[in-house]
């Protein structure tokens, strides 16, 4: 009896002491599955076009390449498609997938709906270079060309956002008063679709009051800032999701609870709240509503991604490469590539003065973050969505060649920023006088092509995982 009390005690002390789950879900095997395969087929192709115009984009910059190019023109639309299609398109194909999963079978007609126009948008937007000729306006969050065929690409882009979010939120799983790892995951995604309301509230709200005297650059500036900052939160919660998730994915432990996990989740959602108090005491043209969103958007994000970082280094601490299975080690090389560059955008936000290219090397680095953490989540979905399994030296080699080459571009936007180099210009408006700021720009253009690379090795890894589906299937029917 004794020992029996013995063993029930320390049993109950392992409980206290010991994370109390893995943060993963179970995928699936139903329709969802096919709705969350149309979400990243769009999501790739929107990858593989963005890679394309970014050849473009970092050849129009690179000192001596440039003159090869009619840069000034072609590097602003470049930049427009590149940054439309590599962080809206993409990053809402990616919560397509992952907000898919993370409701019910019904309502499968509007999650279909939503898939084609977003489509079709990309696919307008995509083409609007080659047939229109309205001006390439660099609006900070989604720069637009402002032609019709662009703008209703766009529009169409909106519409299905806006039924993906909303059949998110109404068909949204309930967190229950027991939940484990995976519960928290669900909670995640419920605020990342929270977030994405306030963003859409924000984007017609500003529509709807921005001054009609204004016009090109001053007015889209205006109307795509408060919505901008807030899906700046839901991308952020992504995040978040995908590095517990990854981590326990490769066997790493989360050194806390879920109700942690939870409440980290809560104070990285807490500020999108700010976002209609802004509207309401500020004038969306006014110096104060711009700040007040850009500190509610500071503030939010470090509150929680600091001790979930931390907690991830952690967690990978204790995890040896060489014990790694070959499906795993991709997704430890995109986990903690994405928290380094992520760190790395953060830290260099807190400094930057001024409008030069030390703007665009905090963006990027945060962005980056966010690209990596999904890039490792679509390799582990793959499989579960039915494909092969990325795996092999290249599927590890390739969230490493992309955030190298990421670094090396942020590096020398920072070094070049520091001669005062100014952002949003290319060719000869970009002054180079010193060899200092012809390197950092040369240096940038270099971690750009890497990067490029890198991005069209996961276009080449994730091919494959879809080809070795279709011998499987041809093996089947054999």
């Amino acid at each position: 009896m004794t020992n029996l009390q013995n063993t029930r005690t320390q049993h109950t002390m392992a409980k206290a002491i010991r994370p109390a789950s893995e943060y993963v879900f179970t995928i699936p095997d139903d329709a969802r599955r096919g709705l969350a395969r149309g979400w990243l087929w769009l999501g790739l192709t929107a990858l593989l076009g963005s890679g394309i115009f970014s050849v473009l984009l970092v050849l129009s910059r690179t000192p001596y390449l440039q003159n090869l190019f009619p840069v000034a023109d072609f590097f602003r639309v470049a930049l427009v498609v590149h940054v439309d299609l590599s962080v809206l398109v993409w990053f809402i194909a990616l919560a397509g997938i992952l907000w898919s999963l993370n409701c019910p079978t019904r309502g499968m007609v509007w999650g279909k709906l939503a898939v084609w126009l977003c489509a079709a948008g990309a696919a307008l937007m995509t083409l609007a270079p080659f047939f229109a000729h309205g001006e390439a306006i660099m609006s900070n969050y989604i720069p637009v060309l402002n032609d019709p065929l662009f703008l209703a690409g766009l529009l169409l882009i909106a519409i299905g956002f806006g039924i993906l979010v909303s059949r998110s939120l109404l068909l949204a799983p309930r967190l229950g008063p027991d939940f484990d790892g995976g519960g928290v995951l669900h909670f995640g995604l419920n605020a990342a679709a929270i977030s994405a309301a306030m963003a859409l509230l924000a984007f017609a709200w500003s529509f709807g009051v921005t001054p009609d005297s204004l016009s090109g650059k001053p007015y889209f500036e205006i109307l795509f800032w408060g919505g901008g900052h807030a899906l700046q939160f839901t991308w952020t919660l992504m995040m978040l999701v995908a590095w517990l998730w990854l981590t326990s994915a490769i066997g790493g432990r989360i050194p806390f609870s879920p109700r942690v996990a939870l409440l980290l989740f809560v104070l990285a959602l807490l500020c999108v709240f700010i976002t209609p108090y802004a509207y309401l005491a500020y004038h969306v043209a006014s110096v104060e509503h711009r700040s007040l969103l850009t500190w509610a958007m500071r503030i939010g994000g470090g509150v929680s991604i600091l001790p979930m970082s931390l907690a991830v280094l952690i967690a990978l601490r204790s995890i040896s490469g060489p014990e790694l299975s070959e499906q795993s080690r991709p997704l430890r090389a995109a986990l903690v590539s994405s928290v380094l560059l992520f760190a790395i955008g953060g830290l260099i936000g807190m400094f930057i003065s001024g409008n030069n290219v030390k703007i665009p090397a905090h963006y990027h680095g945060s962005i980056v973050g966010v690209t990596l953490a999904m890039m490792g989540l679509v390799y582990h979905l793959l499989p579960q969505l039915g494909y092969g399994t990325p795996g092999g030296r290249l599927a590890t080699l390739q969230p490493y060649v992309y955030g190298s080459g990421q670094l090396m571009h942020i590096i020398g936007l920072v070094w070049s920023g520091g001669y005062g180099v100014q952002r949003k210009v290319a060719g000869a408006e970009q002054v180079l006088r010193s060899t200092g700021e012809i390197a950092g720009m040369g240096l940038m253009g270099l971690g750009g092509l890497i990067a490029i690379v890198g991005g069209f090795l996961f276009v080449v890894v994730v091919i494959r995982a879809l080809h070795d589906k279709n011998k499987s299937i041809n093996k089947d029917t054999k």
